[in-house]
């Protein structure tokens, strides 16, 4: 799933950086919702889901 923001917004205005917060947490919800028997996702899968590099960067 990629992120799709409205163009309305600028990336440093507060509604975007909320609305970007949003998705990103239900990115995360629908990957907990999916792991099969896992306890908790592993940092390394939130990493992923989160689309982060080593470097904490998008």
């Amino acid at each position: 799933m990629s992120l799709v923001l409205p163009s309305a917004f600028a990336p440093g205005d507060p509604e975007y950086v909320a609305l970007a917060e949003i998705e990103l947490c239900g990115e995360l919800i629908i990957a907990a919702s999916a792991a099969d028997g896992e306890e908790r996702l592993s940092a390394d899968r939130i990493d992923e889901v989160l689309r982060v590099g080593a470097h904490g960067c998008r």
